[in-house]
């Protein structure tokens, strides 16, 4: 289905949705999280797969976050992420720890559609202390190896991702971001905004296919040029560092992210409101 902008497509996201989002440097509609910003979603559980950072950041900022799970948000060079920072020790945000490994396969149980998934490596660490809904057991299998782990299954009710291209049939093509074919097998909704239109079948052009996620898995589109900045998008453009690193000294405060925000994402919507 394709949605005529970017506003609109915001829509299709409810309050209290469990949100999956890429990292940072892979492919982040940021033009799409500004715009549920505008609209105004809340109570949301957002999922990164397996970090985030500018992109959670400006939705807990905006007050839309009640929950964050991830193995880390932070600005990369630019430091630490300043909204999610501040939300941590206040305790606004509740937190729920994890690691790339765990958030990967939580989410290959919902693409397999089996309720969990097994996994070795972090027993003994200290998140599993703080994690009642992971269950360590012995090996069912019996085959000496000890203790193991079980994820229960990670079913986001919305993935969002950004792409360079997407064709009139709703194919999407995002290269070799392989965590973005993860996110969209396991969500029930999948929401791309992409770049430029491809002329043809993604799926059937010999070198496009193997890195188009099908239509099947795609919701909705809309096209947003520039979608993704002030993040980069490989092969379209860089990432703007230079407006990374200002938005990681403004956000420092309350008062500095809402000048940020007014400026930057509500626009007009702040203009008319004052």
């Amino acid at each position: 289905m394709t949605i005529p902008d970017v506003d609109a497509l915001a829509e299709q996201v409810p309050d209290g949705a469990l949100l999956a989002l890429p990292p940072d440097y892979s492919f982040v509609p940021m033009a799409l999280i500004r715009a549920l910003i505008r609209r105004g979603v809340k109570d949301l559980h957002v999922l990164a797969v397996p970090i985030s950072g500018m992109a959670a950041d400006l939705l807990i900022g905006a007050g839309c976050v009640r929950l964050m799970e991830a193995a880390a948000v932070s600005l990369g060079e630019a430091g630490l992420a300043p909204s999610f920072t501040r939300a941590v020790q206040d305790g606004s945000l509740k937190m729920r720890d994890s690691t790339c490994p765990a958030i990967h396969t939580a989410l290959q149980a919902s693409e397999k559609g089996v309720p969990f998934m097994p996994l070795g490596g972090i027993i003994g660490s200290d998140i599993v202390k703080y994690r009642d809904d992971w269950k360590v057991v012995d090996d069912p299998m019996g085959a000496g190896n000890g203790k193991i782990l079980l994820l229960p299954a990670i079913k986001p009710d919305v993935a969002l991702v950004h792409a360079p291209l997407a064709d009139k049939y709703g194919n999407v093509w995002v290269g070799k971001r392989h965590e973005l074919f993860t996110i969209a097998h396991a969500a029930k909704t999948t929401l791309a905004t992409y770049e430029e239109i491809h002329d043809g079948d993604l799926t059937a052009d010999p070198v496009l296919a193997a890195g188009t996620i099908p239509a099947m898995y795609i919701s909705a589109t809309a096209q947003v040029r520039e979608g993704a900045k002030p993040l980069g998008l490989a092969g379209c453009y860089p990432i703007d560092m230079d407006h990374i690193r200002a938005y990681a000294k403004e956000a420092r405060s309350q008062e500095g992210f809402d000048a940020y925000l007014k400026r930057e994402v509500l626009g007009r919507q702040a203009e008319a409101a004052s």
